[in-house]
């Protein structure tokens, strides 16, 4: 990596990931958007809370215009997609490390869209963070009963935040809520191969 920088530890889960921030208390981190357990924007939502001078740099291959204002909403300082390349990773890690915010090619680019079109990024802000996270399991192929053991809440109660989700989105089935939770960036399309 770099002489400047020193790799305390990394984590492949949402969950694990917040547990090593928490315990390690690192002065950046780099986070990718999608996670299984927990995506990037909860992740973030939940530990700048609790580690409020803690720098974050967003290295991602999903970026569309909502997960990057989302992210910067939550606390991201910067966001350099995969395709970028090193070089721009490390200008970026580099930046952010140095108190300065910084972003890839690509998602300035998308940030110049958005700022030229303010209307074209509609977002789902009208989801709470449970709705949100349920929408996440469901779209991981979860069934009731593991999110409702995952969250530990009732059956029903799962199945109160489905119903809800489904009329405030306007969507009737399980793979409709999946299509959208991978349009907003929630979750990764699976792979075809």
């Amino acid at each position: 990596m770099d002489r400047n920088f020193e790799l305390v530890g990394e984590a492949g889960d949402g969950q694990l990931g917040i547990q090593l921030c928490l315990d390690t208390k690192p002065d950046v981190i780099v986070l990718d958007a999608k996670l299984p357990g927990l995506n990037g924007v909860d992740i973030l939502r939940r530990l700048s809370k609790r580690l409020p001078h803690m720098r974050v740099l967003i290295f991602s291959g999903y970026e569309n215009p909502i997960l990057v204002r989302e992210m910067i909403e939550a606390g991201a300082h910067g966001f350099v997609e995969k395709t970028a390349g090193l070089f721009e990773f490390k200008k970026g890690l580099e930046t952010v490390a140095n108190g300065g915010t910084y972003f890839g090619p690509a998602v300035a680019g998308l940030l110049r869209n958005v700022v030229a079109n303010p209307g074209a990024s509609a977002t789902p802000d009208f989801l709470t963070d449970r709705e949100r996270e349920i929408l996440q399991l469901i779209a991981e192929s979860n069934s009731t009963k593991d999110i409702a053991a995952k969250l530990g809440i009732s059956l029903k109660t799962v199945d109160n935040h489905r119903t809800n989700l489904m009329r405030k989105l306007n969507l009737h089935d399980v793979a409709s809520l999946t299509r959208y939770a991978v349009d907003i960036g929630i979750i990764r399309p699976k792979s075809s191969h």
